[in-house]
């Protein structure tokens, strides 16, 4: 199995996830407010599914992506969310139906893609890889948003090791997106996965470092969790600072989550 095939394979299984919990759901449920300001049930569901949908124009119709970002450029930040609030406004056999089509269409549109090019996007370019490693990541926090409303146990799986190597691949961004410069020397991240398997990113003598539960290191950097809430920890004034900003996702700085 390539690894594109393991991510989407992971993407589905979590994406069905989300499924079989909102596809019962009445009107009340889909208008049920999430911890995201201003976000229902339907906008999280919509924003994942035009997300999706953006992310198959990439890799198969550049002049349909072109258009879709001059019309971003009238609003770069506020472009995405308005889309997903568009969307929500949907019927939730509408919305349903969309999202199937999406999650169908996504794996296709990746595994078809030209081996060795990279896809436009908002941000870098990405290869079909590190777009199902996005889509992982954004399907999994944004399902975890839908959970917490509707009092719905989240299942804690290795899978989430993808939101941990995003996470710490984009410890630089997270640094810029703040205006900051980013630390010259590398951390050491070790996390434990929930099957008590050890994670571990960069080498072993580093004078700074990040540990302890990698599902608390995945809620941070997807700005699910406050600093505080975490049983993270760090040595060193860099990597503290880098708890106190990470952010995994593509944009500006987020607000984050307050302390509970």
């Amino acid at each position: 199995m390539t690894l594109l095939d393991e991510l989407l394979d992971d993407l589905e299984a979590e994406s069905d996830r989300l499924w079989n919990v909102v596809v019962g759901l009445d009107d009340d449920g889909w208008d049920t407010p999430t911890p995201a300001t201003g976000w229902s049930v339907a906008t999280q569901v919509a924003h994942l599914l035009w997300t999706d949908e953006v992310a198959v124009i990439a890799a198969t119709d550049q002049d349909a992506w072109d258009a879709l970002v001059l019309r971003a450029l009238e609003d770069p930040t506020g472009f995405v969310d308005q889309q997903a609030h568009e969307v929500a406004r949907l019927r939730p056999e509408a919305l349903l139906g969309r999202w199937g089509a999406a999650r169908e269409a996504l794996p296709r549109a990746l595994r078809e893609f030209p081996v060795g090019q990279k896809m436009p996007w908002f941000g870098p370019p990405m290869s079909p890889a590190s777009m199902a490693t996005a889509r992982f990541m954004e399907t999994w926090a944004h399902a975890l948003d839908v959970y917490d409303a509707l009092e719905v146990v989240p299942e804690l799986t290795d899978r989430i090791r993808h939101v941990t190597h995003l996470g710490v691949r984009t410890r630089d961004f997270a640094f810029s997106v703040h205006g900051l410069e980013a630390p010259a020397e590398e951390f050491r991240v070790e996390l434990t996965a929930p099957s008590g398997e050890l994670w571990a990113w960069g080498p072993e003598d580093a004078a700074q470092s990040v540990r302890g539960p990698a599902y608390d290191f995945c809620l941070l950097v997807t700005q699910r969790v406050h600093r505080d809430d975490t049983d993270l920890v760090a040595v060193g004034a860099d990597a503290e600072q880098w708890l106190a900003i990470a952010q995994a996702f593509a944009g500006p700085a987020g607000d984050g989550r307050q302390r509970r």
